[in-house]
């Protein structure tokens, strides 16, 4: 995939602190879920549980939750995939906010396509590059040190690009002023991501919690549509998965990989102030 010249990727001080703390971020939570199979996620797991994992020996206990944390969230890849439509080898898609690269890959097994993906954390493409030479697909899928929001890479070069809970780290309007650019004309936009219920009201105490404990700005689910109608992306597809991630939440709460932001979680999404939402939507 062509580039045009480098671009300065951290452009504010908040963009800085957010490359930092993920070049910093060494969490359990998604080092150990990728050891079971060499695919690194960051993101949240959906589908029903196995509860058998939390039966047998005590001393395997962990080690049986921890695999099927795993298989729950590349349930909830499988499925963002499963909604990027008619994707051909000859094609080319846009990881964006690709964290440790595992969807990319997925993508690219899949589909058989060409693949990047973008992160403002240089040491996250480090890894994911990594993780790509050694399935022996790096001339296929590859991960670049950019901003998302100035990718350089060419006018509707992507039949699909896709979002996985990295969307709350900038304004949706710049964000899908660019894919909207970077989409061929019919090409899918697809976005998995948590966000606050207006018919609520503003962030709630819960809601707050979670964006101080990933840097974020969780945005309100209305900002969304408004964003996509104004950049030519109409929505063919809206599904609330908030019902099926909340058990990976559960689950995750007795595992040893707990990282104390379970209850904020859980608490938002039973009083209904957060959503988890699936958007599907075609450039016009």
């Amino acid at each position: 995939m062509t580039r045009s010249a480098p671009r300065e990727v951290l452009r504010t001080a908040y963009q800085k602190s957010v490359a930092a703390y993920w070049n910093n971020e060494k969490d359990p939570v998604n080092l150990r879920l990728g050891d079971v199979d060499g695919l690194y996620h960051h993101h949240y797991g959906i589908g029903e549980v196995d509860l058998s994992v939390l039966d047998g020996p005590a001393e395997t206990r962990d080690e049986r939750i921890i695999a099927e944390m795993h298989r729950l969230e590349t349930a909830q890849a499988e499925v963002l995939l499963d909604h990027l439509g008619d994707v051909r080898p000859g094609d080319r898609l846009l990881d964006a906010g690709c964290g440790r690269g595992g969807t990319s890959i997925m993508a690219n097994a899949r589909f058989g396509c060409q693949v990047d993906g973008v992160s403002i954390s240089e040491q996250q493409v480090a890894f994911a590059n990594e993780q790509a030479a050694r399935r022996g697909v790096a001339d296929q899928v590859r991960y670049h040190f950019t901003n998302m929001l100035d990718t350089g890479f060419e006018t509707g070069a992507f039949r699909g690009i896709w979002n996985n809970e990295s969307t709350m780290y900038v304004d949706l309007f710049d964000l899908f002023a660019e894919h909207s650019r970077q989409l061929a004309f019919g090409g899918r936009y697809v976005t998995i991501t948590g966000c606050y219920n207006d018919v609520t009201g503003g962030r709630s105490k819960a809601v707050a919690q979670i964006d101080q404990h990933y840097t974020c700005n969780i945005h309100a689910r209305s900002q969304y549509f408004r964003a996509m109608t104004a950049n030519n992306l109409v929505p063919i597809s809206v599904v609330d998965l908030t019902a099926q991630t909340i058990p990976y939440w559960e689950l995750r709460a007795k595992s040893s990989v707990a990282t104390g932001i379970e209850g904020p979680f859980l608490t938002a999404y039973r009083e209904g102030s957060f959503h988890y939402l699936l958007i599907a939507a075609d450039r016009i």
